[in-house]
Parts: structure tokens; C-alpha cells; sequence
């Protein structure tokens, strides 16, 4: 007995065990609860309980009894439950009440007379098709409303105009064509809409939203970028949308945006990007540029043109960016890569090019490269030259190119390498190249090789662990040390009839 008495104790501390914790749920401290597989909201529960946690349960209805008595409750969280209804007042006796989340359930109205005290709701993944000003009305503490995935048609101002403490606003993933303005938010910093119906929003929609700092409108029928929008804006998305054009000239009172993400769109030019001073990341990958952007704002440090039309890149197109560190360029049509492009990107450490025409390693790439993706494009070598200046390299990706063999004295150049991809190339598996393999492993460089195409008898193989090739090159290298030997004993005319040069490190060895 004293025994059972013991492990109880130890369970009770170890596992949140407690005597009086509900069927299918654990406790901590009592004033923690988390159920799981629940058909109600378990009774019972100690007066004290601050937190209450239940999900993946069958619980149809809430209705008022079931929180009788729970005035401590500060957390309730009801996820993927099926909960179709809650009961009128349900909620409004919770005077300590700061975080409702009932996403992932089948609610089709916002509870109504929620308690004053709430802070967070959090009401995504629902059914619920419209919203009432009544929803929300009295709580003038509620800094977060998440209402994403839900059927809401539109948004105007009455909906939302008790909510005079709102900071962040979710509405993603609804049915939303319509919105109206202005939004009387005076603190909101976060609003998203994302993947909705958008086709146009007024220019009064953002008159009042002067604290507005990150705006997602992603995923919508966009023609263009809303005006008006508020200088206090950090961050702008407007990716998925269908612009052809962005009027720079219309943004440039935006002297704080950071961060403006246009991708996959249908832009086939930028221009005058540099009146945003302070960009520091543009994103327009999946569009329709053929040449890369002009005068873009000398303080970026992010690039991404992937997926587009570029054919040329030349030191024109880079000369101001000092402070790039990261550019895509991968899934155009670059063929010409001028010598020194990127001389002037004195901070630039990753350098995305995979999945052009290129015919070689571009030449004079910044010292300060630490990653270098050339994949998928038409490499035939690797010179010293080309690699001689990256010091700092640690990552290089040379995939699915037509290099056959490996100029060492170009890798040993590279002090920092750590990881060099090969994979795909037609490798001529010559000694040389195995002893090349040794030499980086050795130094600690993670080489990913790839598959024989020459000698003929050796197609397929991999070079990077066939155990019968590297047989063949240690028989090949006892044969020159033994020839070395002879060398040395040979007389004069027998060392003058024996030409075959077995020590040369680029011999190009037939494998029996």
C-alpha cells in the first residue's frame, strides 16, 4: 500500500497526475487543464483552473452551465472539436477571460456578449459568413482577431469599430470581393488578407490605419497597388495578384517600407524602385522581366528575379548595390554573365544561378561568397581563375552540368569549402579525379559525386564509392612506384628506350 502511495506521489509530480483531474485529461497545478477525445466540456473542473485546453474532441454545443463557476479561467482553447454552436451569454460571466481560440470547428456566428476582458479571439477555420458590429461589441481590449478560412463576404468600417485597441487583424483564406473605409484601427500594425477576392480597394480604406506596418493582400485579383497606403508601412505583399504595372512614384511616401514582395505576377518591367530609400528586400520571382530591374534603392539586401526572362547580367545593372548579400537569379535564360558584374556587391554571400545557359563559372565574383549555386546549366570545366578569389566559399553546387573532370588546383584554392555537389556531370573517372576526391574529403569538404560516362566499361558506376575503381587506380600507383624504381637502377640506354610517363597526375588511364 505505502508503495502504491509512493508511485501516486511520484506520478502526481512527474506526469501532472492529480486525484480529482478529469477522465482523458492531464493537470497541472490545477490551474492547467488539457483534454483530448471529449464528448463535453468536462465538469467538475477545480474553481481555480486558469487554463483550459481541449481538442480533437465531438463537443457539438457550448452552451453556459458548462463554465459555471470557472471565474479564474483566463485561457479557453477548444480546437477541431466539430462545435457547430455556443449558447447566447455563453462566455459573458468569464470577467477574467483573456484568450477564447475556437478555430477548426464548425461555428457559423461569432459567440455573442463576449466578456470585456478578452484580448485575443481566434476564430479561424470556421463557417462563419458575416460579420455584425454586435460581434464584437465592448471589447475595447481585444488586440488580436484571427478570422481566417471562414465564408466572409465583405468588410466595412461598422463591423469592426468597437475594436479601438485592435493590433493585429487575420482575415485570410474567406470570400472576400468588397471592402470599405476608412477602418477606425488607430492601432493596428498587422493586417492580412490574404487569398480572398479582392478586384480593387479604395483609396480611403487605410485614411485612419497610421500605425499599419505590415500589410499581406497576397493571393487576390489585384490590377494594382492600393493608394493611400500609410507611411508607417514596414512590409508590403502583393504576391499572386495580376499586376502588370507598379507606379513607384505612387509609393514613394512610404520612407519606412523594408520589405515589398511582388511575385507571380505579370510584370515585365521595373522602374524606379529606388524611390523607396530603405528597401532592403524585393522579391519578384515567377514574372515576365526580361532585362533585371533598373535604378533599384542602394540599400537592398535581398534580390530574388528567379523564374523570369533574364538573359544578360551586367555591371551596370549592380554597380550601387553595395549592401546585397543575398541574389536569385536561378530559372532564367542567362547565357552572358559579365566579368566582374558583381565586383561592386562588396557584402554579397549567396549567389542563386541555377537553371540557365551558362557555358562556365562566372568570373571576378565577389571575395565574400560563401554559397554558389551553379546548377542545371551547361558548365564544361572548372578553372583556377574562376574560383581563385573565393576564399570565403563554403558551399558550391555544380549539378547537373557537363564537367568531366576536376582541376584541383581551382578546389584547393578554397579554403572554407564544406559541402561541393557533382551529381549528374559526365565524369571521365581518370585516377586524377579519384585522387581529387581524396584530397578535398580529406580536408574535411562533404563531396557529392555522381556517375561514370567514361572509360566505356566503367558507365554508370560512381565514382564517389566504387571500390573496383579505386582497386584499380592503387594497382596503378604501385606500378608507377615500381617504375620509379626502375628508373633508378635502369642503365642509360635502357632508361632512354622507356618513354611512358606514369607519373603524371592528369593521365588518363584506361580502366581493364
Amino acid at each position: 500500500m505505502h508503495l502504491l502511495y509512493a508511485v501516486l506521489v511520484l506520478l502526481s509530480l512527474s506526469h501532472g497526475f492529480d486525484p480529482n483531474c478529469p477522465g482523458r485529461c492531464s493537470c497541472d497545478a490545477v490551474q492547467s487543464v488539457q483534454c483530448y477525445r471529449l464528448t463535453e466540456v468536462p465538469p467538475g473542473l477545480p474553481s481555480t483552473t486558469k487554463s483550459l485546453y481541449i481538442s480533437h474532441s465531438k463537443i457539438q454545443h457550448l452552451q453556459l452551465s458548462d463554465f459555471t463557476g470557472m471565474l479564474a479561467l483566463e485561457d479557453f482553447i477548444l480546437l477541431a472539436s466539430g462545435t457547430e454552436s455556443v449558447e447566447n451569454d455563453t462566455f459573458k460571466t468569464l470577467s477574467n477571460l483573456k484568450t477564447l481560440e475556437l478555430w477548426k470547428n464548425k461555428l457559423r456566428l461569432v459567440p455573442t456578449a463576449l466578456p470585456a476582458s478578452l484580448e485575443v479571439l481566434k476564430l479561424s477555420d470556421n463557417s462563419i459568413s458575416v460579420l455584425h458590429g454586435s460581434d464584437f461589441e465592448g471589447l475595447e481590449k481585444l488586440k488580436i482577431l484571427e478570422l481566417k478560412n471562414n465564408l466572409i463576404s465583405s468588410l466595412s468600417p461598422s463591423m469592426l469599430s468597437s475594436l479601438v485597441s485592435l493590433q493585429s487583424l487575420m482575415l485570410d483564406g474567406n470570400n472576400i470581393e468588397s471592402v470599405a473605409g476608412p477602418l477606425a484601427l488607430p492601432h493596428l500594425k498587422h493586417m492580412s488578407l490574404e487569398n480572398n477576392k479582392l478586384h480593387l480597394i479604395p483609396a480611403s480604406f487605410f485614411t485612419c490605419l497610421q500605425s499599419l506596418q505590415f500589410l499581406s493582400l497576397s493571393g487576390n485579383f489585384l490590377t494594382k497597388i492600393p493608394m493611400n497606403l500609410p507611411k508607417s508601412l514596414l512590409s508590403l505583399k502583393m504576391e499572386r495578384n495580376q499586376l502588370k504595372v507598379v507606379r513607384f512614384r505612387d509609393m514613394k511616401h512610404l520612407e519606412n517600407l523594408s520589405h515589398l514582395y511582388l511575385s507571380e505576377n505579370s510584370l515585365s518591367s521595373i522602374d524606379g524602385a529606388q524611390l523607396l530609400a530603405n528597401l532592403t528586400t524585393l522579391e519578384l520571382s515567377q514574372n515576365r522581366l526580361q532585362i533585371l530591374p533598373l535604378r533599384l534603392p542602394a540599400r537592398l539586401q535581398k534580390l530574388d528575379i528567379s523564374n523570369n526572362l533574364i538573359q544578360r547580367v551586367t555591371a551596370q545593372d549592380f554597380q550601387d548595390l553595395r549592401e546585397l548579400k543575398h541574389l536569385f537569379l536561378d530559372n532564367n535564360i542567362v547565357s552572358l554573365f559579365e566579368a566582374g558584374a558583381l565586383q561592386r556587391c562588396s557584402q554579397l554571400s549567396n549567389l542563386a544561378l541555377e537553371q540557365n545557359l551558362l557555358l562556365s563559372i562566372p568570373l571576378k565574383l565577389p571575395e565574400t561568397l560563401a554559397r554558389l549555386d551553379l546548377k542545371g546549366n551547361a558548365i564544361q570545366g572548372i578553372a583556377e581563375r574562376e574560383l581563385k578569389d573565393l576564399k570565403q566559399l563554403q558551399v558550391l553546387n555544380l549539378r547537373n552540368n557537363k564537367i568531366s573532370a576536376l582541376d584541383l588546383k581551382a578546389l584547393e584554392g578554397l579554403p572554407r569549402l564544406r559541402h561541393l555537389y557533382l551529381d549528374g556531370n559526365p565524369w571521365n573517372c581518370t585516377c586524377s579525379l579519384l585522387k581529387a576526391r581524396e584530397v578535398l574529403k580529406a580536408k574535411g569538404t562533404d563531396v557529392r559525386g555522381g556517375q561514370c560516362a567514361a572509360p566505356a566499361e566503367r558507365q554508370g558506376e560512381s565514382w564517389m564509392s566504387s571500390k573496383k575503381i579505386m582497386r584499380q587506380c592503387e594497382h596503378h600507383l604501385h606500378l608507377t612506384e615500381k617504375n620509379k624504381e626502375t628508373k633508378k637502377k635502369s642503365k642509360p640506354e635502357e632508361h632512354s628506350s622507356s618513354r611512358i610517363n606514369m607519373e603524371d597526375d592528369d593521365y588518363d588511364y584506361e580502366i581493364d
